[in-house]
C-alpha cells in the first residue's frame, strides 16, 4: 500500500504533499450546489400546474384578450417568487446548521532533519500523508492504520452503531468485510476515536472518500419521483385534458348551430380559462410556505423543499431506527443477577466500585457509557475503598481491570468485569457449571438485554500493588451479571401511539435482535403489532409482507442499510407514502429513496443535505408537529381543488348547454373574466383557512382518480343548479317563449353563479362542517364578501359597464329556493362520499380491505392490495 501510494512511515515531504495538493484538490466535502434566483424562478415554472397557466397565458396573448393574459401571467410570477423565497429560507437555515469536518490533523512530514509531527489544516491532507490519531481526534480522511495501541471508533454516523468499533492493523487480506464500513484496518472520514490511538496513511481525500461518495446528487433518488410529483402531474393532465377538449367544442357549436365560429373564440379561450384554476401555484405555495414557516417558528423544524411539507401529510407509514427515537443513546441498568439467575445488588455495588476507580485512576479522555450507567444505579459508591490500579477497558481483551483497597490493609480486591465468555476463562468453575451460565446469559440476550459479567478475587497487599492488573485476572470468583437496556425515550409511547391514530404507521428498521426491539416496544407500553427479520420480508419479491398495516409498530429487524432501502422502495411500490427518519451516512440511500427525507439537526452533514426536512432533535413527537402541519396545508389545498374544479367545470357544462340552446352567447367574455377574478380573489382565503379535527385523522393525498371522480360528480350537481337557473328565467321572466333580453339573463346568471360558488365554498372546505358552530373565520368572511359583489355588482355603474343591470324581485325568490335546493343536494352528496370515500383524510384516501385470490375483484377505489391467503399482491 505504501508503495502504491508512493510514501512511506515517515510520510511526505512538504515539497511532495504541495505538488499533490495542486493534483488532487483540497480534502474538503463537495457541498451540494445552492442555486441561483434565477434557478429556483425557472424550476418553479417548471411545475406542471404553473406551465398549465404559463400556456393559457400565452394563449390569450395570442387571441388579443390582454387582460386575461396580464392576470394569468402576473399569478405565474407570483407564485414563483413566492416559492424560490420560501427554498432560499430554507436555505439560509441550512447553512447555519452545517457542521464542519474536524479544522487540524496532526500530520508527519520528512525534512533534512528527519521526520516531525505538526498540526495542519485538514484541507491540506493529500493521499500518502501519514496522520496520528489519539482519544477524542476525528478522523479526517479515508486511512489504513500502521500502527494501533487499544483503538477503538465511533461509526455512528456512517453505520448507525452506538458501540464503539475496535481497529488493528492487518498485515495481510483479510476476510470479506460485510459492509461498506466493516473493514477493521481502516478508518473513515467523519469517524472518531473513542479510545487508543494510531498512527495511519491517509488513502483518499475530499470526494474520493466514501463519505464524499454519498454526496453525489441524485443518488438513490427515486425516478418516479415524490408522492407530491406524482399527485401534481396526475391532476395536471386531468386539467389538460378538459382544457384542450373544451375550446374545440366550443367553436364547433357556435360554428355548426349559430354560424359563429371565429367570433366565439374569445369565449372558447374564456371558458378555458374558466375551467382552469388559475390560484392554485400561489395557494398551493402560499399554503406550504406558511406551514413552513409555522414550523421553523413554533418547533424548530425546517422544511427544505416546500413540496415535502405535503408529503408529510400525505405520509402513511413512517420508518425509523430504534435508537435515538424509541430509545436513547445511552444505556441504563436493568437488573442485577448472582450466579442462580436472582436478583443481587452486591454484584451491581462492585460493579460500580471497579467503574469508580477505572474513572479515577486510568485518565479516560471521556467516561465509558456502561460505567455512567453503573454508578447512575449504584448512586455514591467507591470511596470507602482506596484505589491501587485500574486497567481500562481493552477491545481485544473485552475486559475491564480495577484493584482497590479495604478495610483489611492485608489484601487487595481485584475486580474484573467484561464479556461474558472473556469473565468465565479468568474464574475457577467446572465446565458444567460454565456451561450453564452461558446458557443462562443467553437466555437474557435474547430478551434482548446486554448483559456485564463481573468476578472478584483477593490477594495479598505486597510492593508490586501498583503493577497488579492483568497478571491477577485468575483464579477468580465469579459473581454474577449486570444487565442493560437502552434508556427509554420518554415521549417515545405518546408520539407512536399519536402518530398511530392519525393513520400513520410506524416500521422500526433496526439492525438489533428481534427480541431486542419488540422489548423495548413492550417497555414502552407499545404491543408490536408484528415482529419481522428482514431477509424473510424481503425474500418475497413483491415485498407484500411489508404492506400490512397492524395496530401498533411493525419491527424489521437485521437490517442492513441496503435492506432499509429495499424496505422503502417495497413500501412504495405497495401504494404506501414514505418517511424515513435516518441521521447517518447509512441511512442517505433510504432518505433519498423515500418520499419524504427526515434527518435530526445533530445528524451528519451528507444526510442532512439529503434530508427534505431538519428537525431540532430526533424526536417522533417533532414529526408529529410536522405530521399536522402538512395536513392542515394538504387539507387547505384539496379543499381549494376540490371546490374550484367542481364548480368551474359546473360552469362549463353549463355554458356549454347554453351555448346550444340559447342564439346568443350565455355571457360576454369580459363578465367570464371578472366572475372569474372575483371568485380567484375569494378563494385566496383557503391559504388561511384552518381545517377540522376530521382532516387531521388520516394521510390527506391528492390521488387524481378518485379526484377525477368527485369533480365530475359535483360538477354535474353545479351545472344542474345553473340549467334550473335558465328554466326558471325562461319560464318565469319571460313565458315559455324565447329569452329575449340577454343583460336580464347575463345579470341573472352572475348573480347565481357567485351566489353558488360562495355556498360550496363553505359546504365543501375539508373536514369542516357549519353545524360545528365555530367564528366564520377568513373563509367564512370571504365567501360572504363574494356573494355581496354577487348581489350588489349588477345594479352598480360598474355592472353597466360590464353589461349587466339591475333584476327583477321576482327573480330574488326564486333564486333563494334554487340556492336552498342546491345546498341540500351538496349536504345529501357530501354525507354520500363521505361514507363511500371516507372524506376527511383528503381527496381519495384508499380503503383498506382485505382479499383472497378468490373473490378479487377490481376497483377503482383499492390502490393495492395483498391476498390474505397466498400473499400474492394484486393492483
Amino acid at each position: 500500500m505504501l508503495r502504491r501510494l508512493e510514501t512511506g512511515p515517515r510520510g511526505l515531504t512538504d515539497a511532495e504533499a504541495a505538488l499533490r495538493l495542486a493534483e488532487v484538490g483540497e480534502n474538503t466535502v463537495p457541498e451540494l450546489r445552492t442555486p441561483s434566483w434565477a434557478r429556483r424562478c425557472l424550476r418553479g415554472v417548471r411545475d406542471p400546474f404553473t406551465a398549465v397557466l404559463l400556456v393559457l397565458g400565452l394563449v390569450s396573448a395570442a387571441v388579443a384578450s390582454w387582460s386575461t393574459a396580464a392576470v394569468i401571467l402576473a399569478l405565474v410570477a407570483v407564485s414563483c417568487v413566492l416559492r424560490a423565497s420560501g427554498e432560499h429560507r430554507a436555505d439560509r437555515s441550512m447553512a447555519t446548521l452545517r457542521d464542519l469536518v474536524a479544522g487540524t490533523a496532526t500530520v508527519v512530514r520528512r525534512g533534512e532533519g528527519g521526520e516531525s509531527s505538526r498540526e495542519i489544516p485538514v484541507t491540506e491532507l493529500v493521499p500518502g500523508d501519514v496522520i496520528r490519531l489519539g482519544p477524542g481526534d476525528r478522523v479526517p480522511a479515508d486511512v489504513r492504520l500502521l500502527r494501533s495501541r487499544g483503538l477503538t471508533v465511533h461509526q455512528a454516523a456512517l453505520t448507525g452503531e452506538t458501540e464503539p468499533v475496535p481497529k488493528a492493523v492487518e498485515e495481510g487480506p483479510g476476510p470479506p468485510a460485510e459492509g461498506p464500513f466493516a473493514e477493521s484496518h481502516l478508518c473513515f472520514q467523519g469517524s472518531g476515536v473513542a479510545t487508543g490511538s494510531a498512527t495511519a496513511v491517509v488513502l483518499a481525500t475530499g470526494a474520493r472518500t466514501r463519505l464524499g461518495a454519498t454526496y453525489r446528487p441524485g443518488a438513490g433518488a427515486p425516478p418516479e419521483g415524490t408522492a407530491f410529483d406524482r399527485s401534481v402531474h396526475g391532476i395536471s393532465w386531468v386539467l389538460i385534458r378538459f382544457m384542450l377538449l373544451t375550446p374545440p367544442l366550443v367553436l364547433m357549436a357556435g360554428a355548426a348551430l349559430r354560424g359563429r365560429g371565429l367570433e366565439t373564440l374569445p369565449f372558447a379561450v374564456a371558458v378555458a380559462v374558466g375551467l382552469t384554476p388559475e390560484m392554485l401555484p400561489v395557494i398551493v405555495t402560499t399554503c406550504l410556505a406558511r406551514g413552513a414557516a409555522r414550523l421553523a417558528r413554533r418547533h424548530d423544524v425546517i422544511v427544505k423543499r416546500l413540496p415535502a411539507l405535503h408529503d408529510l401529510g400525505a405520509t402513511d407509514v413512517l420508518c425509523v431506527d430504534k435508537t435515538g427515537t424509541l430509545t436513547q443513546d445511552r444505556p441504563v441498568v436493568v437488573r442485577s443477577l448472582d450466579p442462580a439467575g436472582r436478583d443481587d445488588p452486591d454484584v451491581l455495588r462492585w460493579a460500580a466500585v471497579a467503574a469508580w476507580w477505572t474513572l479515577q485512576l486510568a485518565e479516560l479522555p471521556a467516561p465509558d457509557a456502561l460505567d455512567e450507567a453503573l454508578l447512575e444505579a449504584a448512586g455514591p459508591v467507591g470511596e470507602e475503598y482506596d484505589g491501587v490500579g485500574a486497567v481500562p477497558f481493552d477491545p481485544v481483551r473485552r475486559l475491564a481491570t480495577a484493584v482497590v483497597r479495604g478495610p483489611d490493609l492485608g489484601t487487595r480486591t481485584v475486580v474484573v468485569k467484561g464479556a461474558v465468555e472473556d469473565v468465565l476463562e479468568r474464574c475457577e468453575i467446572a465446565s458444567q457449571e460454565r456451561a450453564r451460565l452461558l446458557a443462562l446469559a443467553a437466555r437474557e440476550s435474547d430478551a434482548g438485554l446486554r448483559l456485564l459479567a463481573l468476578a472478584t478475587g483477593r490477594r495479598p497487599a505486597g510492593p508490586r500493588d501498583r503493577d497488579r492488573g492483568p497478571a491477577d485476572e485468575h483464579g477468580l470468583t465469579f459473581r454474577g451479571f449486570v444487565t442493560f437496556q437502552d434508556a427509554l425515550a420518554p415521549t417515545a409511547a405518546e408520539a407512536v401511539r399519536a402518530l398511530t391514530a392519525r393513520g400513520v404507521s410506524v416500521r422500526i428498521l433496526t439492525g438489533d435482535h428481534p427480541a431486542t426491539a419488540a422489548r423495548v416496544c413492550r417497555d414502552l407500553g407499545l404491543e408490536p403489532g408484528e415482529v419481522q427479520v428482514a431477509a424473510d420480508v424481503l425474500g418475497d419479491t413483491d415485498g407484500a409482507g411489508l404492506a400490512a398495516v397492524g395496530p401498533g409498530p411493525v419491527v424489521v429487524a437485521r437490517c442492513t442499510p441496503d435492506d432499509k432501502v429495499r424496505v422503502v422502495a417495497a413500501l412504495r411500490a405497495a401504494g404506501h407514502t414514505v418517511g424515513f427518519l435516518g441521521d447517518g451516512v447509512n441511512d442517505v440511500p433510504a432518505l433519498r429513496a423515500a418520499d419524504v427525507g427526515i434527518a435530526p439537526r445533530d445528524a451528519v452533514d451528507v444526510a442532512r443535505e439529503s434530508a427534505d426536512v431538519v428537525l431540532a432533535a430526533k424526536d417522533l413527537t417533532a414529526i408529529g408537529h410536522a405530521v399536522t402541519a402538512g395536513r392542515y396545508s394538504s387539507g387547505n389545498i384539496a379543499s381549494y381543488l376540490r371546490v374550484t374544479l367542481s364548480s368551474n367545470l359546473g360552469n362549463v357544462l353549463a355554458m356549454l348547454a347554453a351555448g346550444l340552446l340559447l342564439p346568443f352567447l350565455p355571457m360576454l367574455p369580459a363578465q367570464v373574466l371578472v366572475q372569474n377574478l372575483c371568485f380567484d380573489a375569494a378563494q385566496f382565503a383557503f391559504a388561511y383557512d384552518r381545517p377540522g379535527a376530521a382532516a387531521l385523522r388520516r394521510p390527506a393525498g391528492l390521488r387524481p382518480w378518485a379526484f377525477l371522480r368527485f369533480i365530475t360528480g359535483f360538477g354535474v350537481l353545479n351545472a344542474i343548479a345553473d340549467l334550473a337557473t335558465f328554466g326558471i328565467l325562461a319560464l318565469a321572466l319571460h313565458g315559455s317563449g324565447r329569452v329575449a333580453d340577454e343583460t336580464v339573463f347575463h345579470s341573472a346568471w352572475f348573480t347565481e353563479n357567485l351566489l353558488t360558488q360562495a355556498l360550496v365554498m363553505l359546504l365543501l372546505r375539508t373536514g369542516r362542517r357549519l353545524a360545528e358552530g365555530r367564528a366564520p373565520g377568513p373563509l367564512g368572511w370571504s365567501a360572504t364578501a363574494l356573494a355581496a359583489v354577487g348581489l350588489l355588482l349588477p345594479p352598480s355603474p360598474l355592472g353597466a359597464a360590464l353589461g349587466l343591470t339591475a333584476l327583477p324581485a321576482a327573480y330574488h325568490f326564486l333564486l333563494t329556493a334554487v340556492l336552498a335546493l342546491y345546498a341540500l343536494s351538496l349536504l345529501a352528496a357530501r354525507a354520500w362520499y363521505e361514507r363511500r370515500e371516507r372524506w376527511p383524510g383528503g381527496l381519495g384516501t384508499p380503503r383498506r380491505r382485505l382479499y383472497s385470490c378468490a373473490k378479487w375483484q377490481p376497483s377503482t377505489s383499492v390502490r393495492a392490495a395483498a391476498c390474505v391467503l397466498c400473499r400474492r399482491r394484486k393492483t
